[in-house]
């Protein structure tokens, strides 16, 4: 393995001379760093949405539960003890720590542990508001926008969009030309992964044998998901219960697997897990501040892969027409589609106002097909993401630009795509805390 040599206070350097994990304190923490993992693991055992990736030892799987489990049983109090207890240990591990990985090292778990309570209290029925609770689970708060900010942009929009009236009529007559045939959606797919892997691996070197499976599934509250298994390995569904447009194939492709979610998980797994031996990198859990990183990664990602142009270049020359589709107005989707891309931020205050309880469903629906200019089924479905993940919406945008925002400041400029991939690349491959990448 490379030695990364890392700028940015945030994060630090990985030697291969010597293993932190192996030293005194280094042990120390590994010992609590497995009773992190079992109890990840136990909360997982009744909440079946905490544990996203699991691929360390079946050591410290928890004993099984031999009964149904019922909610109503979920043992709260306790689990939040061994949660405080752990916090406090690593904690005081972290404080006395003398060497500088241990403690970044204590510090991530820490912050994880922190979600862990958070995510604890949700799945027992303890509401809290929505920045409340992002900032626990997820390290940060989003930015609150009022509609006169999407006003704006909408009207960048009205006067780029072809026709006259309703501009959400607009855009849906424009994009529904870009409605991937359903018979086509496996094959474009495919060619869209290829394209983002290829462009990926000119700049990584991935692990040996790595591979990933995609699989066509329904009745989804999401539009693509990675299974991370392990071992370099990912299946990656794609849920066709809404119609998929030829920009999504780029993004959804990209965004699971290169540079994405399949990448993160493999180089966390290779330089922190085998190299490093931090065990508690094993076990991803979903509601966690590692989520922002992932999600905003792989958002990123996708304009890390395909700058620029590239994105329109790749679908008017290859998806459009292996889709049967013609290019005429391809152009002007793709430039409205920036537009969309910021009115994103609505979803945030959509689900802000369902969490807060200060929007209904029915109101919440309008202002996601009015701001961020979804159709019919695309809100139905997003408002179903909302009421299953809540404040995890944030990861997507916010998250995106935090990590925008940290690697163009520090030297990654779009004008710079060496360091801006190195930079890129050493994000991916650190246990980095979302409020370090906050410009201070």
């Amino acid at each position: 393995m490379k030695k990364l040599l890392l700028l940015l206070p945030v994060l630090f350097v990985l030697s291969c001379k010597q293993r932190a994990s192996d030293s005194v304190e280094g042990k120390k923490l590994n010992k609590l760093a497995q009773q992190y993992v079992t109890l990840g693991l136990t909360i997982g055992q009744y909440d079946k949405d905490f544990v996203d990736a699991y691929y360390g030892p079946d050591s410290l799987k928890p004993k099984e539960l031999t009964e149904k489990i019922n909610k109503d049983d979920f043992p709260r109090d306790s689990i939040l003890a061994s949660i405080n207890e752990l916090m406090n240990n690593v904690k005081i591990t972290g404080d006395d720590a003398k060497i500088d990985s241990n403690r970044i090292r204590a510090r991530w778990i820490y912050n994880q542990l922190l979600a862990f309570n958070r995510r604890v209290r949700i799945f027992a029925g303890e509401g809290r508001s929505f920045d409340e609770e992002s900032r626990e689970l997820f390290g940060v708060a989003a930015p609150a926008y009022g509609e006169e900010n999407f006003k704006a942009e909408l009207d960048k929009l009205d006067s780029m969009l072809p026709g006259k009236g309703n501009i959400n009529d607009r855009f849906q007559k424009l994009a529904n030309k870009f409605i991937i045939p359903k018979d086509k959606i496996e094959m474009v797919m495919k060619a869209a992964i290829a394209e983002a892997r290829k462009r990926t691996v000119t700049h990584f070197k991935l692990p040996a044998g790595e591979s990933l499976t995609l699989e066509l599934v329904n009745n989804k509250p999401w539009n693509g998901y990675n299974w991370y298994k392990g071992n370099y390995k990912s299946d990656v569904q794609i849920n066709t219960d809404i119609k998929i447009f030829i920009d999504r194939a780029i993004d959804v492709g990209s965004h699971e697997s290169y540079p994405g979610h399949h990448v993160y998980n493999m180089l966390l797994e290779k330089n922190l897990y085998h190299d490093r031996g931090w065990v508690e990198i094993s076990l991803y859990p979903l509601f966690s501040p590692q989520s922002l990183i992932a999600e905003g990664s792989a958002n990123f990602g996708i304009e890390m892969a395909f700058p620029g142009d590239e994105k329109v270049k790749f679908a008017k020359n290859i998806l459009l027409p292996m889709a049967g589709l013609d290019t005429a107005g391809a152009d002007t989707y793709f430039k409205a589609l920036v537009i969309k891309g910021r009115l994103n931020y609505a979803r945030n205050e959509a689900a802000r106002g369902l969490i807060n309880d200060t929007m209904s469903e029915s109101k919440a629906r309008s202002y996601l097909r009015k701001y961020c200019l979804m159709n019919d089924e695309t809100a139905d479905k997003s408002i179903d993401f909302i009421k299953k993940y809540r404040s995890y919406v944030i990861n997507y945008n916010y998250g995106q630009d935090l990590v925008r925002d940290y690697i163009e400041r520090n030297g990654g400029k779009v004008s710079n795509p060496q360091k801006r991939w190195e930079l890129f690349g050493q994000l991916l491959s650190n246990p980095v805390n979302p409020a370090d990448l906050v410009k201070k």
